[in-house]
């Protein structure tokens, strides 16, 4: 049985996906044809040979290490058709949370998850140096100052992504690692030798490592040395799978690949946001990014209390704000609306049913909606409004919403403009991949405009009433 599913603290929710540690920023529909330049260091020559010898096995006969502008990379050594195994790493050889120390795993409760173990793990065999077995691994994983994923972002970094759902979500992950660093610190306690100079950021760096490179297996999580070194195409069909029979991972090709040719691989259908909060890296052009649209109750409504009631048993069922039934407050994630004509896949059903409800402008109408929900399949407001004027007006108001947040995403990417574009180094950077995201935001946010113009018009030239 093979799996392939990953973990991540990404905001946007699904499976965890193999992260790397160098910036790529590629065209999703580029193909690299990158070149083998050498890499220099001496654990990138010993590498490969220290993986063999400890798996007892052929871990790779068609690839080689090398740099390319994206870093530390994989390169085709010989010719490669699509269909071959690159690569097999066996779960021998793999770094799980099975492989905390006896003696630190006694001290942790059994509330404490597997991300933050393995982040153990790694603190430890830094710890040994080259004494660790693990070695030739861990020297490999990123130093802090290499890794740009938004939780090491300055406070001025966060900034110009402030518009963004990335922003809170990254304040909300860095509390969450903090309060993961207290629950483990009084276990570590225990053990000086290893963890008496380690600090939060000690801990968030080694997070960052595991939530960026770790596979969900069998054993919850597994770090896969090597194939962590494939970079990301957004278009690749080629993912890391993990076989329980044959207890190994492996990655297929997806095309051939030419002798000195970059190897890529997909770690998953992510937008921007996800990418920059986890891996550390953003793409120009990426055509998995969305926007999260907030959706209220004004409290000024004269029906405020009944939409509220119907939005919490039709569409969040048990609040999450601490207000009970006082008030009303859900996100809804808005992807690229693909054609202006089309069916506005893209945006949720469950956004434009709310549109409805928070249109209606009588007793009667939402009465209706909800004697219509219980004659169909018990969603509220999920069909187009008979009268064509509230429905016009329905989408109108969902409109409004989306033109606001046009104008504040250009203004932010307007900030950025010359005092930003004068930067160099890690700041040079991280401007360049809130660009990327806000630019990506804007363009699924001015989808949703385009269609939802359409659909208003394409309703206001028939007739008044369905």
């Amino acid at each position: 049985m093979r799996i392939g599913i990953h973990t991540t603290g990404a905001w946007f929710q699904g499976p965890h996906f193999l992260h790397s540690s160098h910036l790529r920023f590629k065209l999703q529909s580029s193909v690299s044809y990158s070149k083998v330049i050498p890499c220099l260091q001496d654990e990138c020559k010993d590498f490969l040979p220290w993986l063999r010898r400890k798996s007892g096995t052929e871990i790779s006969s068609i690839l080689s290490i090398g740099s390319s502008v994206y870093g530390r990379s994989l390169f085709a050594s010989e010719f490669i058709q699509a269909g071959d195994c690159i690569l097999k790493v066996p779960f021998n050889v793999q770094i799980t949370p099975d492989n905390v120390l006896p003696e630190i795993n006694s001290f942790l409760g059994k509330d404490i998850g597997n991300t933050a173990r393995l982040s153990i793990v790694i603190l430890v065999e830094k710890k040994m140096g080259q004494d660790s077995e693990w070695a030739p691994y861990i020297n490999s994983l990123p130093r802090v100052g290499e890794m740009h994923s938004t939780i090491f972002w300055t406070k001025d970094d966060l900034e110009m992504v402030k518009k963004s759902a990335v922003y809170q979500e990254t304040i909300n992950q860095q509390a969450q690692i903090e309060k993961e660093y207290l629950s483990v610190r009084p276990a570590l306690d225990h053990f000086p030798e290893f963890f008496e100079d380690i600090t939060l950021k000690d801990f968030m760096h080694a997070h960052a490592i595991v939530g960026s490179r770790a596979w969900g297996s069998s054993k919850g999580l597994s770090l896969v040395p090597f194939a962590d070194f494939l970079n990301h195409d957004g278009v690749s069909e080629a993912l890391l799978l993990s076989d329980e029979d044959k207890q190994t991972s492996e990655v297929i090709a997806d095309r051939d690949y030419a002798p000195g040719e970059e190897v890529l691989i997909r770690y998953g259908k992510f937008p921007n946001a996800t990418l920059l909060m986890d891996f550390g890296f953003t793409l120009p052009y990426n055509i998995y990014d969305q926007v999260q649209i907030c959706v209220s109750v004004p409290q000024g409504d004269p029906l405020h209390l009944m939409k509220l009631e119907l939005l919490h048993k039709y569409c969040m069922p048990t609040p999450t704000d601490g207000h009970g039934l006082n008030s009303f407050n859900c996100s809804f994630t808005i992807k690229e609306v693909r054609s202006a004509k089309g069916k506005g896949r893209g945006i949720p059903q469950s956004l434009r049913a709310c549109a409805r409800i928070l249109s209606a402008t009588s007793i009667q109408e939402l009465k209706e909606l909800v004697t219509e929900a219980a004659q169909n399949d018990g969603r509220l407001a999920r069909r187009p409004l008979k009268n064509r004027s509230r429905e016009i007006e329905a989408h109108k108001l969902l409109l409004l919403q989306v033109f606001n947040l046009i104008q504040e995403y250009g203004a932010s990417i307007e900030s950025l403009g010359p005092t930003y574009a004068s930067s160099v180094g890690v700041l040079a950077l991280r401007r360049k991949m809130a660009l990327d995201l806000l630019t990506g935001e804007l363009r699924v946010l001015r989808s949703a405009s385009s269609w939802l113009k359409n659909y208003c018009a394409t309703l206001s030239g028939g007739n008044n009433h369905a």
